[in-house]
């Protein structure tokens, strides 16, 4: 029989996928040459949003009409988080949620058994629980391979559900990390990204941290670059900053998620951390890498968020000088604190907030790119488009490179940076 993946949401969703889609197929199952009929069509969820609900059963349903006698498996984060809701998983033959993705092939014989639909979500458990030690061999065609080395969050920002989706922090054991890094860099990837639900909570409860999981990642044959996934910013203090500044092949991109600049909002927002702690942590940053990038997320028009607080916001983020922002519209959401709190912002306001952090972060963008003119840098090339090879250099600036050579995608290669656009620098091969 051959499948499908669909993956909706973050990295660690795409490294689920990738986990599930090497059992399959260690299994006997096949890929579908086509990408929209399958035997079977799994479906990883995310559910971070409402929108990211919304889409999830335009997916669901849209399967089920390209494939009618098709078998649809439901897992990831929608289904753990809201286990009783049913309706969500209409049209869905297998429903397993995101605690035991190892139960797929178990799931999947019993069903084409005894075609008997089937809704098992085991919950979380309170006390964090096993780390589900899911293993990839490659990504396909990428050239930078993702890793994810921790699950869950402890947090409970008053707006996130992905506590009640992801449970409590559990960790990648080290010794399977190196086994897993020495398989991927036998698979000739170059670069790897090491990614969590909360990845600067890896090795909480435990005798290691993330600094460990970095320099064991550092110290694999092959492997050339070593990048952070998202990171909580308090969390990053000067011991571990040190021990990531003494690894050479530690790329100096730091995604800190922000939220807000407001101290008043982030206290509201239960995050842990003030603006001034943030700025703090910023510089240190700055201070122990050379050129390095600072990316992050900003919420906008969050539950009681007045004007000044959005002006306070605003001043705040145009001071750090980040490299990227993604900026968003808080999104109420079922199941959280947030959703019960007062003064809600109007979806208009969200939208007038949203534009003008926007243009603020663009801005910035603008100015980082400039900043980098001049640098030659080495550079990782993803690939060819257009008469133009792209890549990134070690702080995540994208770089376009003329060429029409597609040998050298999955190469790292010095370039020159010769200009900048309003997202990307060109340059040319040294």
């Amino acid at each position: 029989m051959n499948f499908n993946i669909l993956t909706l949401g973050c990295k660690v969703n795409q490294y689920e996928s990738q986990a599930m889609r090497e059992d399959l197929l260690r299994h006997g199952y096949f890929l579908s040459e086509d990408k929209e009929k399958a035997d079977i069509t799994v479906i990883n969820t995310c559910t971070v949003t409402a929108v990211s609900d919304s889409k999830n059963r335009k997916l669901i349903n849209r399967v089920r009409r390209n494939n009618p006698e098709g078998i649809i498996v439901l897992t990831g984060c929608m289904p753990q988080a809201f286990p009783d809701e049913t309706e969500r998983f209409e049209g869905c033959d297998i429903v397993i949620g995101n605690r035991e993705r190892g139960r797929l092939i178990p799931e999947l014989k019993a069903f084409l058994a005894d075609k008997i639909r089937r809704v098992d979500i085991p919950a979380h458990l309170n006390t964090g629980g096993t780390y589900e030690n899911l293993t990839v061999s490659s990504f396909g065609e990428h050239t930078r391979a993702f890793i994810k080395i921790e699950d869950g969050c402890n947090r409970f920002c008053s707006y996130c559900i992905i506590p009640y989706a992801r449970g409590r922090v559990r960790s990648k054991p080290l010794d399977d990390l190196k086994s897993e890094l020495r398989t991927v860099a036998d698979s000739g990837y170059r670069e790897v990204v090491l990614v969590g639900i909360n990845l600067s909570a890896y090795g909480q409860g435990e005798d290691f941290d993330l600094a460990d999981a970095v320099e064991a990642a550092c110290a694999v044959d092959g492997i050339e670059r070593v990048r952070l996934g998202s990171l909580e910013p308090e969390q990053m203090d000067a011991p571990l900053i040190a021990r990531l500044a003494a690894q050479e092949k530690f790329c100096p991109q730091f995604h800190l998620s922000l939220q807000s600049g407001c101290d008043r909002t982030l206290k509201a927002m239960n995050r842990h951390y003030d603006s001034a702690q943030y700025a703090e942590i910023v510089k240190n940053l700055r201070a122990a890498f050379d050129n390095s990038s600072m990316t992050t997320d900003v919420m906008v028009g969050f539950a009681g968020e007045s004007e000044e607080d959005f002006k306070s916001s605003m001043e705040f983020v145009g001071s750090i000088g980040f490299a990227k922002v993604h900026v968003f519209p808080y999104s109420v959401r079922k199941g959280t604190r947030a959703e019960k709190m007062p003064d809600h912002v109007s979806p208009a306001e969200k939208e007038r907030r949203a534009a003008l952090m926007g243009e603020l972060t663009d801005s910035s963008r603008r100015e980082f790119l400039k900043s980098q003119v001049g640098l030659t840098e080495d550079v990782l090339f993803e690939r060819l488009r257009r008469g133009f090879l792209e890549g990134y250099t070690k702080n995540y600036t994208p770089v376009h490179v003329a060429s029409t050579d597609h040998s050298l995608c999955g190469e790292i290669r010095k370039v020159r940076i010769i200009s900048s656009s309003d997202d990307f620098c060109e340059g040319e091969l040294i």
